[in-house]
C-alpha cells in the first residue's frame, strides 16, 4: 500500500512538472457567395444573385462542421442570423459589420475563446455610393495574450492589373482600399501586437505585384498562400488570403495551408455553395 502512495504522489509530481505546451489555433477564411435567405425578387439582390435555398445551408453547416476552425473570417453574408445557419449558435459566436448592405463582412468564433470587438474598418468603404464592405475587426484574448484579427472583402475586378496611373475604376478603388488597410497594420505594428488580416482581397497577390508591395511597406508581413494555387472549383490562384504579422508571422506551422473543396461538382453546385471554397492554415501559439 505505501509504495502505491508513493507511485501515485510520484506521478502527480510528474503531471505538475510537465510543460504546458502551447496551443494550435486554426485560422480560416470563407466567402459564402450571397448567403442570404431573401427572396430571388428582392430589390436589395441583383438579377444575378443566386439566395440559398434551405437545403443549401444545411450543405454548407456540414461543411463548416468539417473545417472546424476556431476563427473564421466570413464574407457575403447577409447578417448574423443567416451566418448562425452555418455556424450553430451552441458551437460559434458570430460577429458582423454594422454595414448597411447585404453582403456584409463577419468572423464567427469558436465558443469558448474570448473576444472582444474593436470598431469596424470604415475607411476600406472608399466608395459608400457603391457600397463597398467594412472590415470586421477583433481582439482574440487567448492564454499568451492577445491576437488582432481583421476579415476584409476588397474591391473585385482588379485582379492582376496595375494601380497607379489607371483609367479603371475597379482598380483605381481597390488602390484607394490601400492607405487604410496599410494604416491598420502600422498601427498594430507601431502597438507590437500580433495580427492576421484575412478575406476575400479579389487579388492575386503573385511576385512584384503593387498592391502586395505596398502592404509590406506598413509593416513585414507573411501570406501563407504565396506561391500555392488553390484547388477550388477545379483549379485556380489564390484571392483569399491570410496574411500574418508581428509575432504571429513566426507561429504559422509549416505545410499547413489547406483548401477544403466540395464534394458536389458541377456549375450548379458551385451557384447554390459558392463559388470560393474555405481556406485555413495553423497557427502554433506560445503560452
Amino acid at each position: 500500500m505505501a509504495m502505491k502512495r508513493y507511485a501515485l504522489v510520484l506521478l502527480l509530481g510528474l503531471v505538475v512538472a510537465a510543460p504546458v505546451f502551447a496551443a494550435d489555433l486554426k485560422l480560416a477564411t470563407w466567402n459564402l457567395e450571397w448567403l442570404t435567405d431573401r427572396g430571388a425578387g428582392d430589390t436589395r439582390l441583383p438579377s444575378d444573385a443566386h439566395p440559398k435555398r434551405p437545403e443549401d445551408f444545411d450543405v454548407l453547416s456540414r461543411y463548416a462542421a468539417e473545417l472546424d476552425a476556431d476563427v473564421i473570417a466570413i464574407q457575403e453574408v447577409d447578417g448574423s442570423a443567416v451566418a448562425a445557419r452555418v455556424f450553430p449558435p451552441e458551437s460559434y459566436s458570430v460577429h458582423m459589420t454594422r454595414d448597411h448592405v447585404v453582403q456584409r463582412v463577419g468572423l464567427a468564433v469558436k465558443r469558448g475563446i474570448r473576444y472582444s470587438v474593436n470598431p469596424d474598418v470604415t475607411g476600406l468603404d472608399v466608395d459608400p455610393g457603391h457600397q463597398l464592405r467594412s472590415g470586421a475587426d477583433i481582439t482574440l484574448d487567448l492564454a499568451h495574450g492577445s491576437l488582432r484579427v481583421l476579415s476584409v472583402h476588397l474591391k473585385t475586378g482588379c485582379f492582376d492589373e496595375r494601380l497607379t496611373r489607371t483609367t479603371r475604376r475597379t482598380c483605381a478603388e481597390l488602390s484607394a482600399q490601400i492607405p487604410p488597410l496599410q494604416d491598420w497594420i502600422a498601427a498594430r505594428s507601431t502597438e507590437g501586437v500580433p495580427f492576421a488580416i484575412l478575406g476575400d482581397f479579389n487579388r492575386h497577390m503573385d511576385g512584384r505585384d503593387q498592391f502586395w508591395t505596398a502592404l509590406r511597406k506598413a509593416s513585414p508581413l507573411t501570406r501563407a498562400t504565396e506561391g500555392r494555387a488553390s484547388p477550388c472549383w477545379g483549379g485556380e490562384a489564390f484571392i483569399d488570403h491570410i496574411l500574418l504579422g508581428g509575432a504571429a508571422r513566426e507561429w504559422l506551422q509549416p505545410d499547413t495551408l489547406r483548401v477544403l473543396t466540395y464534394r458536389e461538382t458541377g456549375d450548379a453546385w458551385k451557384e447554390r455553395l459558392s463559388d470560393h471554397c474555405p481556406v485555413s492554415v495553423r497557427l502554433h501559439v506560445p503560452d
